[in-house]
This record gives C-alpha cells, sequence and structure tokens, in this order.
C-alpha cells in the first residue's frame, strides 16, 4: 500500500487564526455545543501559502458549479454555492495574502470509477498541492437502484487505487478524505443500514492506508440531528440544505486548515 509522506504545516496558523476571528462562524458556523468534538487537540495546518486546493466529488462537491468558469480559480461560479465553495471561501479570508489557488472539479452522479475515468484531466493535469475527496454515497445509492453492480468491496479498491494512482503521479500531494454521509430523511430510511456504516469504514481505511487528512462530515450530522431535524441539513437525506453545506464547510475547516 501507498502512503503519504508527511506534509509541513504552514507555520503561521496563529495569525492565520486572528485574521479568521470567528469568521468560520459568520460562513455558518451553528455553535451548537457538541456538535463537534472540541476537546480533541486541533490538528496542524495542512494547507501552505501558494498552495493549489482542489475538491473533488459528486454532486454534493459539486454544487452547481458552472464549467465556464471551472479554470478560474476561487471564482464562486466555478465553486458552486455549496461545501467547496464555503470551505474554500474561509480560507480565503483567513489566509488573504498566501495567494491560494482553489478549484472544483465535482460532478454530479459519480462514483469511484468515474473519478478514476477523468482524473487526468480533473485531477492530476492540475497538480493540486491539496485534494480533498468526497465520494461514496452514490456508489451505494446507484447499487441500491439497481443502477450499479458496485459493491462496498469495490468501492474500497477503487478509492485505494484511485489514492494510489495520484500519490504516484503526483508526489507529496496532500490528501483528504471526506467521510460519505446520509441522514435519515427524505430517500434514505433504516435500510440503507449498517451497509452504508461498511462504506464509512471502508473510506476510513483508505485514509488510513495513504495517511490522510480525515473530515469526519457522517459523524457531525449524527451530532448535529440533536439540535435541528435532518431535513433541516438535507432534505433528501442525501444532497445538504444550505445549512449543511456550512455545516460540512465548518467541518472541513476544523479538520484541514484549523
Amino acid at each position: 500500500m501507498g502512503r503519504r509522506r508527511g506534509a509541513a504545516p504552514s507555520g503561521s496558523g496563529q495569525r492565520r487564526r486572528d485574521v479568521l476571528g470567528g469568521g468560520l462562524a459568520a460562513l455558518g458556523g451553528v455553535g451548537m455545543a457538541g456538535v463537534f468534538d472540541d476537546d480533541a487537540p486541533p490538528p496542524t495546518d495542512l494547507v501552505s501559502a501558494g498552495d493549489v486546493v482542489l475538491f473533488q466529488g459528486d454532486s454534493i462537491t459539486d454544487a452547481g458549479r458552472s464549467r465556464e468558469h471551472a479554470a478560474e480559480p476561487n471564482a464562486q461560479p466555478g465553486m458552486g454555492t455549496g461545501y467547496a465553495w464555503l470551505a474554500g471561501a474561509g480560507l480565503l479570508v483567513s489566509r488573504p495574502t498566501d495567494d491560494l489557488r482553489l478549484f472544483n472539479r465535482g460532478i454530479s452522479g459519480n462514483k469511484v470509477f468515474q473519478l478514476a475515468e477523468r482524473w487526468d484531466a480533473d485531477c492530476l493535469a492540475l497538480k493540486p498541492d491539496v485534494l480533498s475527496i468526497l465520494i461514496g454515497v452514490n456508489d451505494i445509492w446507484h447499487a441500491r437502484g439497481g443502477n450499479y453492480a458496485g459493491t462496498v468491496e469495490v468501492y474500497e479498491r477503487d478509492y485505494h487505487a484511485l489514492c494510489e494512482r495520484t500519490l504516484e503521479a503526483l508526489g507529496e500531494v496532500k490528501l483528504v478524505c471526506c467521510e460519505p454521509f446520509v441522514l435519515r430523511c427524505g430517500a434514505v430510511d433504516d435500510s440503507w443500514f449498517p451497509e452504508f456504516d461498511r462504506y464509512r469504514a471502508a473510506a476510513r481505511r483508505v485514509a488510513d492506508a495513504f495517511g490522510a487528512r480525515w473530515v469526519p462530515f457522517h459523524e457531525v450530522f449524527e451530532r448535529a440531528v440533536a439540535h435541528a431535524p435532518p431535513e433541516h441539513w438535507a432534505g433528501d437525506g442525501v444532497h445538504p440544505s444550505a445549512a449543511g453545506a456550512a455545516l460540512m464547510s465548518q467541518a472541513w475547516l476544523r479538520a484541514v486548515s484549523p
């Protein structure tokens, strides 16, 4: 198995946190006790000055992004309206002089093998320094609907191969693996479980195998439903609302660039 070698922190995290000055809350932080593990020590900053940060995934990442503006770094139309844009905006607020370049290449409906099919153009050619991947819900959803013959074993194998291919091509790229999530409402009911938990566990194994930073989206939403019903965060159980996207952005920033 391939493993990412250690990434150096930016070295100016305190200054950036001071600049942020509560900006996470302004971007949609809910301020709800217990949603985040505030007792955990803050991780080192994964993002360095000058980095290219690429968000990859399916419709949750895509979030209506404009293909016409996809090549423009830091452009809201090209970043969509979801968590990727909100998290990216948080970076730009907290690090205004760091020359960060943010891109979104999520495509609605994608499963892992479809990421792989477009990986040369939509990932490797961009040479990201930080690569964030959220993938998995379609791998189980489409299988449940009879439109895909994949299994959790196929998901894990394909995901592992994608990360290995990425590290072989990009060397010191800093990987971020985001936990697939669903909420029990809309299209999602108890019949999704415990199978969905197996996909979550598979994603975590891939993250651990490559030393990737982990963003616990499902865990955060599980805690958030104690404060508001699942429909508040994702009406159909899969695609986040504005509140859900804001909560995701906060979770991503806490895990990646605290």
